[in-house]
């Protein structure tokens, strides 16, 4: 005659899955959330930039490109710039997959959804990529009219890109004759200021934007460090 397990040892055994799952899962998700973000800040740094290869093909070397400018059409015709948009159809529209492009309502910057469900911005020089579009919170107007850029997310949920090949300051040596680069504008070529800048470093209280996190991801072989500022 065959032992059957009693409802109490049933109950008991459904009670320890139960807690391995509930101690395990949340890990799971977080690495793979992990990963993700990993993946696709590299597949978006190749992208962008054999995209921007196969249009020097056509259009020159892209330090002589027209220069890209902000939302302002006045600012950008006395600078000769062109507006975001126009220097999208230009210079990468032809080049690159996407799944759609609109125009931001309040900033105007060119919004590109790619296929893998990411999201990049632009408006300028600085390109706002987000590994996942649904994660995108559109921007705000405050109280004192100005633009509210949810800087807070920065290095979490968007991280930040700069395309300037024709900048040959000091400032800009780091992106001078380069692709879209992760930001490293002012990067004194340290390491650790990639996280230790108060301003724009990679780490958890800054004054403006974690503008350095894509730097110090890339750096680290597109791998998010072990001590990163945010634990995913």
């Amino acid at each position: 005659m065959k032992k059957a397990f009693t409802m109490a040892e049933v109950l008991i055994t459904i009670g320890i899955i139960g807690v391995v799952a509930a101690m395990t899962i949340p890990n799971l998700t977080s690495h793979y959330r992990k990963k993700e973000i990993e993946t696709r800040l590299a597949r978006f740094y190749s992208v962008m930039n054999a995209a921007i290869t196969m249009s020097e093909v056509d259009h020159g070397p892209k330090e002589y490109w027209d220069k890209l400018g902000k939302s302002d059409p006045d600012e950008n015709l006395a600078l000769g710039k062109l507006n975001s948009d126009e220097w999208f159809n230009i210079y990468l529209k032809d080049y690159i997959k996407y799944s759609q492009v609109e125009i931001n309502d309040i900033t105007k910057k060119v919004m590109i959804y790619f296929p893998d469900g990411s999201l990049c911005l632009f408006d300028g020089a600085s390109f706002q990529f987000w590994p996942e579009s649904k994660n995108f919170e559109d921007y705000k107007i405050g109280d004192d009219g100005e633009v509210k850029n949810n800087t807070e997310l920065s290095g979490i949920k968007y991280f930040t890109f700069f395309f300037a090949p024709w900048d040959n300051s000091s400032l800009s040596k780091y992106h001078y004759r380069k692709g879209v680069e992760p930001y490293k504008y002012s990067w004194d070529g340290n390491i650790d200021s990639l996280r230790t800048n108060p301003r724009i470093g990679c780490q958890k209280d800054v004054t403006n934007e974690r503008a350095y996190c894509a730097a110090l991801i890339q750096m680290n072989g597109w791998t998010i460090p072990k001590n990163y500022f945010n634990k995913y």
